[in-house]
């Protein structure tokens, strides 16, 4: 079992045993309360095939996004790792990335959300995909600076949720349809031998 799994499983799950309180109370602590019930978008037509990473140093917060995510349909990858990012987006074909800012220092390089940003920028493949960064800092010059670097929404933590949502919504756009195949052409007339004219 994952150490995600480990750390918090699905409250859903009879199968399971309790949830640590210390990790309940901190996966409530990722989003906050919606003051209204929030719109279902469970509807989505093909959420199932739209791929979102997630990338968060605390194991925690991922499984407390992978659970709300894959509620919605969505194909969830999580990593604890920045410097993986760049490699799961190109695997599991993600259409939206949801990034932490700050991530444990250490190795040859020092890895961060904006490092992640450059990073993926530096691949055709991966520099149009749409990245929401998250951060628990509250500092507004990381948010003027994730939005300068491409971002294309920023939140604090704890998450309003259904916010998130539509942003990712937002993020992914239509449903891409699948290929358009053209109508048959209309079969040809089967004409009969001409009689012939009588004198």
């Amino acid at each position: 079992m994952s150490i995600a799994l480990q750390l918090l499983k699905d409250p859903k799950d009879p199968q399971q045993g309790a949830v640590p309180r210390r990790n309940r109370e901190k996966a409530k602590e990722t989003f906050l309360p919606e003051n209204e019930p929030m719109e279902s978008f469970k509807v989505l037509p093909g959420a199932a095939q739209r791929g979102i990473l997630v990338a968060d140093a605390d194991p925690v917060v991922l499984k407390a996004f992978e659970i709300k995510l894959k509620a919605e349909g969505f194909a969830v990858s999580t990593t604890t790792n920045a410097a993986s990012v760049a490699g799961i987006a190109e695997t599991a074909k993600v259409e939206v990335i949801i990034l932490d800012l700050h991530f444990p220092t250490g190795g040859t390089v020092e890895w961060s959300g904006f490092t992640v940003m450059q990073w993926l920028k530096r691949f055709s493949k991966l520099a149009n995909i749409p990245v929401i960064v998250m951060t628990g800092s509250d500092s507004a010059q990381h948010r003027d600076k994730a939005l300068t670097a491409g971002a294309v929404a920023f939140f604090h933590k704890p998450v309003k949720y259904s916010e998130l949502l539509a942003a990712i919504l937002q993020a992914l756009g239509p449903v891409p349809e699948g290929p358009k195949h053209c109508s048959a052409s209309p079969p040809s007339l089967r004409l009969g031998p001409i009689p012939a004219l009588k004198p």
